[in-house]
């Protein structure tokens, strides 16, 4: 199961730093990243390492198995902005 990012999410970069399978998106360069409200992480290409958990200062990244329930809404958010 991937991980998600909520909107606790400061677009601070440090999990995308982190991301070995870069999957977290919209990078700086990408036109996407001033529009964007947060970071998200593409379902089909997280490698559930968890590399991204211990470097989010704002503790916004979660499984998606383990999102709180009022944050549960933020698992479909992510896989739609790949559009999965």
């Amino acid at each position: 199961m991937a991980h998600v990012i909520v909107d606790t999410c400061e677009k601070d970069m440090l999990c995308i730093d982190s991301c070995p399978s870069n999957a977290i998106h919209p990078l700086k360069e990408e036109t996407e990243w001033e529009a964007a409200s947060q970071l998200y992480i593409n379902p089909e290409e997280c490698m559930d390492c968890g590399a991204c958990i211990s470097t989010c200062p704002t503790n916004s990244i979660y499984l998606a198995e383990e999102v709180p329930a009022d944050k549960a809404e933020f698992v479909a958010k992510n896989a739609a902005y790949y559009g999965k």
